[in-house]
């Protein structure tokens, strides 16, 4: 009868203990270059010590609700994740003319392209949680060219993901002063990437010292990893989920190599 108490007892003070654990979030104001900025942090307070960091940058349309919960499924896997913004409070969209202009105001200048991320990064390295020698980061669409640049301007990275992002090739030049190792989630009838565009960039890239991979998912378009990517009724948007889950299983191991339990 005592033994089953204590087996009791364990199951009730486990589930309290997992009960106590949460996600938490919080928006985050922040500036650059004139622009007033609103981020998105997230994280799970149950977890001691310092966590890897992870930045998240949004697809073209926008800080949404979309690129907050991928965060909050960071968090929830032990990491500290700070969704960025890389258009100014407030603006969000849903009109691809809309998203287009606002992604053409940033991306057409390459220094401002990589230092609006830059700063993200910096509000990331900020946090009492985080860990900052061990610092990624994934982004979506427009995003996923984001890290890209951001990994070639030498940031403090271990790693970058690129989901259905343009692919960027670097220099030579900037290959050697990447320090982030790259993954690529590309979709097999993916518009944006013509084959042509993607041998390319393979081209590119072994002409660096820079350790990739790319992951081809087979019957896949744009914007793959959106649940809504069909709602916008644009021919090369579409969701898969199994495409979904199975590069998020690749950004796992990705993360588990470059984050080792310690």
């Amino acid at each position: 009868m005592k033994t089953r108490f204590i087996i009791f007892l364990s199951i009730i003070l486990g589930a309290a203990t997992m009960a106590q654990a949460k996600v938490v979030n919080r928006p985050i104001v922040y500036s650059h270059d004139g622009v007033t900025l609103e981020g998105f942090l997230a994280y799970d307070d149950a977890v001691s010590g310092k966590m890897p960091g992870i930045l998240v940058v949004h697809e073209w349309w926008g800080l949404n609700e979309y690129a907050r919960n991928r965060a909050e499924k960071l968090a929830a896997m032990g990491y500290v994740a700070f969704a960025l913004d890389m258009y100014g409070k407030g603006k969000v969209t849903d009109h691809p003319d809309q998203a287009g202009a606002w992604m053409k105001a940033v991306n057409s200048n390459m220094a401002l392209w990589q230092e609006r991320a830059m700063a993200g990064l910096e509000v990331l390295k900020k946090q009492p949680q985080v860990d900052v020698t061990r610092l990624a980061a994934i982004g979506y669409c427009f995003g996923g060219a984001t890290v890209q640049v951001l990994a070639y301007s030498g940031a403090d990275l271990k790693g970058v993901v690129s989901f259905h992002g343009s692919l960027m090739p670097p220099t030579v030049e900037k290959g050697r002063q990447t320090k982030a190792k790259i993954l690529i989630c590309h979709g097999a009838m993916d518009p944006m990437n013509t084959p042509q565009s993607v041998a390319a960039y393979m081209e590119a890239m072994n002409a660096t010292t820079i350790d990739w991979q790319l992951a081809v998912f087979g019957n896949t378009r744009h914007s793959f990893t959106n649940p809504d990517a069909d709602k916008h009724k644009m021919a090369a948007l579409a969701y898969n989920a199994s495409s979904d889950r199975r590069s998020w299983q690749y950004m796992t191991l990705f993360f588990q190599e470059l984050f080792p339990t310690r």
